[in-house]
């Protein structure tokens, strides 16, 4: 969707820009994952999408493995597009607290019991991790010669 754009990172979060990162395509995923959305006419009219976008972003969809056709107008969402719903409770989470002037507009709640879910980081020792006690470390994809091109940022005092 992002055409070569991203070609120069060694970046999980570029690889997935490459294919959900275009204005639209988490906003489908979302009508898709907690609406039901299939059809291409209940995308386009929930969405108020132009219908020429709409395809683009359903066809790399179907391309990319996000989703799939079934019959000649729906689009239903594979396992990989599925995996997609934590990355946007996390966002709806941050625009929650950062970007909404006023209270959540939607919650999202387990089915079976009714409880709260969020999107939270966590390490597998000791549970929920806040964001400053979160790390890098280089993992066994990274090239060397990447790393060795790098800048690091300035050391803060």
């Amino acid at each position: 969707m992002l055409g070569r754009m991203y070609d120069t990172q060694v970046c999980s979060i570029a690889r997935s820009l490459e294919q959900v990162g275009e204005r639209w395509s988490l906003l489908i995923v979302r009508d898709a994952l907690f609406a039901g959305v299939t059809r291409f006419g209940d995308f386009q009219h929930n969405l108020g999408i132009a219908t020429n976008v709409l395809s683009s972003r359903l066809e790399s969809f179907v391309a990319a493995g996000v989703m799939k056709r079934r019959g000649s107008a729906d689009y239903v969402l594979t396992e990989k597009g599925r995996a997609l719903a934590v990355a946007l409770i996390a966002l709806t989470e941050w625009g929650d607290e950062w970007a909404s002037p006023v209270e959540p507009p939607i919650l999202y709640r387990h089915t079976a019991c009714d409880g709260a879910v969020h999107a939270v980081a966590a390490c597998e020792s000791c549970g929920p991790v806040p964001p400053d006690e979160v790390a890098v470390r280089l993992g066994p994809g990274m090239p060397a010669d990447y790393v060795a091109s790098r800048r690091r940022g300035a050391a803060v005092a």
